[in-house]
């Protein structure tokens, strides 16, 4: 599985990625998608919505199942990946570039692990 070590993980798979001035950009892990298999139907937050870490801000439905998605940080949504709605395909294709789900404005983080943590806890 592709773990990017620039960014950082959550226990429930998702990622962060720093995008400057109090903002991350999230999406789930290739380990996620891929055992979700293909992605059919993303459930964004919207935007200007405050999302507290931990807590429920959205869904990813897949032709296995659906999946709830845990803000991994606290704060409030300024951007949500619209072209989701036409090609949710696209968590499939390129889950850490395309495939991004939303941005948020941080207030505080939650227990994020480093690379080389989330990769030991997807081999377990």
């Amino acid at each position: 599985m592709n773990v990017p070590p620039d960014l950082r993980y959550s226990i429930d798979h998702e990622w962060v990625r720093v995008v400057g001035d109090g903002r991350v950009r999230i999406g789930i892990t290739d380990y996620a998608q891929d055992a979700l298999g293909v992605v059919v139907f993303v459930e964004t937050p919207e935007v200007g919505a405050r999302v507290e870490s931990g807590s429920m801000f959205g869904e990813v439905e897949s032709t296995k199942s659906v999946s709830e998605l845990f803000a991994p940080v606290t704060g409030e949504v300024v951007a949500v990946n619209e072209e989701l709605e036409a090609a949710p395909e696209k968590v499939n294709e390129d889950p850490y570039g395309e495939g991004w789900i939303c941005e948020i404005l941080t207030e505080s983080e939650g227990d994020l692990m480093e690379a080389a943590a989330y990769q030991a806890l997807i081999e377990d």
